[in-house]
């Protein structure tokens, strides 16, 4: 039988740092680095130790003995359950100080890069209500609260419309306000699960694989225009009718209402049919001059505001005069290459997703662009010295990877082409380390410029200019 480690308790520890996933990080009196989600640095805490590695504890903090400066009081009631805003009891500019140390401590300590100067973050305007996109989950078998479990009274209501428990994928926070996603939003959810409860749709319960309703989405453009995707496990139709019909009538506003009845084991619902019960099936967006379609399973900024300087920050370190050939790699629906091309004498975008190639065609004839082309693969497959001597070798080479950063082989393909210039775009500065510490066999690192797309959580987006050494 294995023997149960005992939980060490610290007392009267200051909290030092914040750290990787927005956690907090302390010292042990031995030495060894505790990691703390509910602290801010300058908080002196007593801690409880829940894990206990060689090089590290996980901790909770069991008392306060006094709070830092740098606190401020969360916004949300349901700070501190929820996992979506960790940082919420952290003051903006501290929120900021801390991801710029992130980005310059990633660079310096997995790339091992000689950098420049690093540019001032860019901070957002908007703290609150920023997100134009939700995603909310339904469950018969709601997450409890400390005080529910704690009260002596029965739990007769144990349905949800909410988020998931961080590390918890069958438990679902029940959401009352959500202070990322401007109304309608919070309006147009309770409505969701008040209508549906009186008309008697059983929540889904992922263990059990049971259930009709799975997930809601809600999207919400610059133009005030609104999307909402109801993601059903199993049809009803007399029941949906109602449901989709007293939502349309109680939200005229909406601008799509689709739904999706989804079978599979998970909730993606890339490769679902999509169905239209009122109004379009897609929004527009729009940035400066030009125009986007966005359908449901279209990929777009969800912080529209700073998507608008993050994407004029990799324009301008693309320092395009018009004669320039510019590869926008991971393109998505080709934003930032059309949002670029008005400098360039042409863009090619690549992108894995299909859909999302179709997407950027469509809105380059209808931003009446006709320097852009698009081709859908895998990134490491299709971007090869045949695909270059095709479309010619870019001047300029702009890439926008997920958080896993560049494959290797799209690494040595960029060093093997040989641009003069590359921006390189990040939502994790890890990868993009670990990315540019290859690239500067070959490369200068001109610029660093981080940019706030996501208050109150730890994440953080940073671009970087690389030019080629002569």
């Amino acid at each position: 039988m294995r023997k149960r480690r005992r939980r060490q308790i610290f007392e009267k520890i200051e909290v030092l740092d914040a750290g990787a996933k927005g956690k907090a990080v302390a010292k042990a009196p031995d030495g060894r680095v505790i990691f703390l989600s509910n602290a801010v640095p300058g908080d002196v805490v007593d801690i409880q130790t829940v894990k206990k590695r060689k090089a590290y504890f996980e901790g909770t903090v069991t008392k306060v003995h006094a709070y830092s400066s740098k606190r401020t009081q969360p916004h949300c009631k349901h700070f501190g359950t929820c996992g979506g805003c960790k940082w919420q009891h952290m003051s903006y500019e501290h929120q900021l100080f801390f991801k710029q140390k992130e980005v310059e401590n990633n660079l310096k300590r997995i790339g091992n890069l000689k950098l420049p100067e690093i540019s001032p973050i860019l901070g957002s305007k908007k703290k609150y209500f920023y997100r134009n996109k939700m995603e909310f989950s339904f469950s018969d078998s709601r997450w409890l609260t400390e005080n529910e479990i704690n009260s002596k009274t029965p739990i007769t209501d144990k349905n949800a419309l909410g988020f998931h428990i961080p590390g918890m994928w069958d438990k679902i926070l029940d959401i009352d306000m959500c202070h990322l996603q401007e109304n309608p939003s919070n309006a147009i959810r309770l409505e969701f699960k008040k209508k549906a409860l009186t008309l008697g749709i059983p929540f889904y319960n992922p263990r059990q694989r049971s259930g009709v309703l799975r997930t809601l989405m809600i999207r919400i453009s610059s133009l005030g225009e609104i999307m909402v995707l109801v993601q059903f496990f199993k049809d009803v139709p007399a029941k949906r009718e109602q449901l989709l019909g007293y939502i349309k009538k109680t939200f005229p506003e909406i601008t799509s209402l689709l739904y999706t009845i989804n079978e599979k084991a998970n909730d993606t619902i890339y490769d679902q049919k999509i169905l239209c019960f009122s109004g379009r099936d897609h929004i527009f967006e729009k940035m400066e001059n030009l125009t986007f379609k966005i359908n449901p399973k279209s990929f777009y900024q969800t912080n529209s505001e700073q998507a608008y300087e993050l994407y004029r920050v990799t324009r301008d370190f693309a320092g395009l005069t018009g004669k320039e050939l510019v590869y926008d790699l991971y393109t998505g629906t080709g934003t930032i290459a059309q949002f670029v091309a008005k400098g360039a004498k042409k863009v090619i975008g690549v992108e894995s997703v299909p859909e999302a190639i179709a997407d950027a065609k469509v809105n380059a004839e209808n931003n009446a662009i006709t320097n852009t082309e698009f081709y859908a693969g895998e990134m490491r497959t299709v971007l090869n010295f045949d695909f270059i001597d095709k479309n010619g070798a870019p001047d300029v080479v702009i890439t926008d990877p997920p958080r896993d950063g560049m494959h290797k082989q799209v690494v040595e393909q960029l060093l093997n082409t040989a641009p003069p210039r590359i921006v390189y775009v990040s939502c994790n500065s890890a990868t993009q380390a670990r990315d540019l510490d290859i690239l500067q066999s070959q490369y200068q690192i001109k610029k660093v410029q981080p940019v706030d797309m996501f208050p109150q959580t730890h994440h953080v987006e940073n671009v970087v200019l690389l030019e080629k050494q002569v």
